[in-house]
């Protein structure tokens, strides 16, 4: 568990009591112990609350992209399990991001980043979206003559890093803000982890044993993350607009395939899909009960299925009980 320490920031550094909540939901619950466990931060990032805490001034600060009329923030808003509710992201200049922005929380515990399941930690990911053409666009030189052109940021890094404002600082500093960002405390988690009966309904109980026992779900979305990590092919198309993880090797095996992404806080991460193409939960398990389009790499799986109209609503109940809106 982090361990949260009283701690005097300059006056740019100030979180809000609203904003500390976010480094750990279940810090202040003594007697709670984290489905997820801890928190591993590489050994040359360790998590500390100052460095989080500039890593949140970076995440909002527009001045990361080339217009400044984007932040990290405008894609992975807060209020929405840090998604944005739109099919593709808003960039720069008026363009698109190429994919569905995925949630931000618990991704501390994630081997492998981005939907094409490559990048290995969240310091190298955090700079590939402000280097994107499409959402911030911005030259990682020119980014840092203008941040270190920010008196508090330069003595920030200074007092932090020891050092001057530079990559290293942006990336430890973004990657330790959202490591921070942990969403372990739902009605599931209450009810399976915590032993408390009455925390969830019976009819998300009912639906917990349809994705567990029933189905095939936890194949690819086992508890407690709720996402194996791995890239599969689950025969959303016949023909990919987006080829996904084939872009990466050029393997014609890995065409059509994506991260699986985690369940938790689903029912606000809408649209879903690497490409937002589904609205509703509905249309997702209809999806799945079709056994999906037929593709030479589709997973073997997704199979089809069938459930009553109670089934399905007893499915969904359980998809909401993964909500945790102590994040915010």
């Amino acid at each position: 568990m982090i361990s949260i320490r009283k701690i005097n920031f300059p006056k740019l550094l100030i979180f809000s009591i609203v904003s500390l909540s976010l480094i750990k939901c279940s810090v202040s619950k003594s007697d709670f112990v984290s489905p997820l466990g801890d928190i591993k931060s590489p050994k040359d990032n360790p998590l500390d609350t100052a460095k989080i805490a500039l890593g949140k001034e970076f995440f909002f600060d527009k001045r990361l992209s080339l217009d400044e009329s984007i932040s990290c923030a405008v894609c992975h808003k807060p209020g929405l399990a840090f998604t944005d509710g739109l099919k593709f992201s808003d960039g720069i200049l008026g363009r698109k991001s190429g994919r569905n922005s995925p949630t931000l929380l618990n991704a501390a515990f994630l081997p492998k980043l981005m939907f094409d399941g490559e990048i290995p930690t969240l310091e190298m990911q955090s700079i590939v979206p402000i280097q994107d053409h499409n959402e911030m666009g911005m030259d990682i030189k020119e980014l840092l003559v203008r941040l270190k052109a920010v008196p508090e940021y330069q003595a920030a890094a200074k007092r932090i890093f020891n050092r001057e404002m530079d990559v290293w600082v942006l990336s430890r500093s973004l990657a330790a803000y959202q490591r921070s960002l942990i969403s372990d405390n739902s009605p599931f988690d209450k009810f399976y982890y915590g032993k408390k009966k009455m925390a969830m309904s019976a009819s998300a109980k009912r639906g917990w044993t349809i994705f567990s026992e029933k189905l095939y779900c936890t194949k690819c979305h086992p508890a407690p993350y709720f996402t194996t990590s791995r890239v599969e092919n689950i025969g959303l198309y016949e023909i990919y607009p987006d080829n996904g993880r084939f872009r990466i090797n050029n393997d014609s095996t890995e065409m059509g395939k994506f991260k699986v992404p985690t369940l938790r806080n689903i029912q606000i991460t809408n649209p879903y899909m690497h490409d937002g193409s589904y609205e509703s939960l509905s249309d997702v398990i209809d999806h799945y009960a079709s056994g999906g389009k037929n593709h030479k790499n589709k997973s073997s799986i997704i199979q089809p299925f069938t459930l009553t109209k109670k089934e399905k609503n007893d499915l969904i109940e359980f998809l909401y009980s993964l909500t945790d809106m102590s994040f915010m």
